[in-house]
């Protein structure tokens, strides 16, 4: 956000300093060249008082190259009708004809500069046109070298002034803005970690953002309070059925038939043991956080590897090739050891025991990627196996779109296809954002 509001602040005053700064040094220039002319035009009238005071053109040439001497911008020519020329710019035109008929002076632009041509009258010879002396001053432009270089680099140090206090004082606006907002997402980024969060201090800065630390305030304690009565209600759940289910169990035991005893007392440990997941499901915010980070290859090779036995016990065989380090993903531990335990055991399940497995597990900086293939019948074809209670095996159809849903709650996914083993082939990828 700084640097937008720096980059806008910097386009929008270079625009402001070159429409202002511009105009400034065409004037400067302007000026300066005005300025010169009117010292050629005093010039002009000494020469004029000169040149008609004295018919000796050595004499008019020593005052001449005097003043050309004194004055480098400005060179003085005197062109006399004879062709004859005193100065450095010798040589007549038809300005300079036009100026010694009509007997007026005249102000032209040359190629560097201006020109100023002035007809001399001396005396009787003044009604004769064709004996009439022309002064020719060539006025030279103002270059970098003179005062107008001096002017346009005060400008441009100006304008740099300016361009760096408008940045500093944006840097300085944008920083008010931009610290604040800072410390609210370093803040937010702490309430997915296990544990009470840290109160949220005082926030400093414009109204603005101090509202929207307000309101990020009361969103979180709100959300607590919610988290805070859902798991109470659950933890009120589990307690509620533990009485009537241990009456059940007592009840149970006194049944006569063996059988049914057993059979009622299995489908009581599986009652029991779905509260008992849905508490510990309940409160696994509490455990691991909002926003867990886990070293996942560790604990999917972990997994993997735990399935090893049972392969060797059925003679199945158990190809491994996995990845020895990856990055921290956004899932929980548990997540991960569930979602090797879904495709293995759907492997182990739905394949004879002496079909082959392999399972690859690569390891990138940005993603984790876990294969698990089989040489068994492979998959249903025009059925989604990912699917909620989508099953062509008779099973319940939630193994897979479990481990679909954890794929995608680290930003991956999981596909299905054929492997080159001759069965299915699951691939789940999990990406670090």
């Amino acid at each position: 956000m700084r640097r937008s509001l720096l980059l806008t602040a910097a386009a929008a005053v270079s625009m402001v300093l070159l429409a202002m700064l511009v105009p400034m040094a065409i004037l400067v220039r302007s000026y300066a060249l005005e300025d010169r002319l009117a010292r050629a035009a005093l010039e002009v009238q000494a020469v004029e008082t000169v040149v008609s005071r004295h018919d000796d053109k050595g004499s008019v040439a020593v005052y001449v190259d005097r003043l050309n001497d004194d004055e480098p911008s400005a060179r003085v020519t005197v062109l006399y009708p004879d062709g004859t020329g005193v100065g450095p710019d010798p040589g007549e035109d038809a300005k300079v004809l036009d100026a010694r008929n009509t007997g007026r002076a005249r102000v032209d632009d040359v190629s560097g500069g201006s020109q100023i041509l002035v007809p001399v009258s001396r005396g009787g010879n003044s009604a004769l046109p064709s004996q009439t002396p022309v002064i020719r001053v060539v006025v030279d432009e103002p270059g970098f070298d003179s005062v107008v270089g001096l002017a346009w680099a005060l400008l441009a140090l100006l304008g740099l002034a300016l361009l760096v206090g408008s940045l500093v004082v944006v840097d300085r606006l944008g920083r008010s803005f931009v610290q604040p907002i800072r410390r609210l997402a370093e803040h937010t980024q702490t309430l997915g970690r296990p544990g009470e969060p840290a109160p949220l201090a005082a926030v400093e800065g414009p109204a603005e953002v101090q509202e929207l630390g307000a309101a990020i305030d009361r969103l979180v304690g709100r959300i607590q309070l919610l988290l805070s009565r859902e798991r109470e209600s659950v933890a009120d759940l589990s307690h509620r059925l533990r009485t009537p289910v241990t009456a059940l169990r007592l009840r149970v035991e006194a049944v006569a038939d063996p059988e049914l005893r057993e059979r009622l007392g299995g489908d009581l440990d599986a009652l029991q043991a779905t509260v008992d997941e849905i508490v510990r499901e309940a409160r696994r915010s509490e455990r691991e956080g909002l926003d867990p980070r886990t070293d996942v290859v560790p604990v999917l090779a972990e997994r993997v590897r735990h399935w090893a036995p049972l392969a060797e016990d059925l003679g199945r065989p158990f190809e491994l090739d996995l990845a020895s380090s990856g990055p921290l993903l956004r899932t929980s531990r548990a997540d991960l050891e569930a979602l090797v335990d879904v495709l293995l055991d759907n492997v182990f399940t739905h394949t004879a025991d002496d079909d082959a497995v392999r399972v690859t597990l690569t390891s990138y900086d940005d993603r984790v990627e876990l294969v698990v293939e089989d040489a068994g019948p492979g998959l249903p074809s025009g059925l989604d196996p990912t699917g909620r209670g989508a099953s062509g095996a008779g099973s319940t159809g939630l193994g897979l779109a479990i481990a679909s849903r954890t794929a995608e709650d680290s930003g991956g996914a999981l596909t299905t296809g054929a492997s080159d083993m001759g069965g299915a082939r699951v691939a789940v990828t999990l990406r670090t954002a």
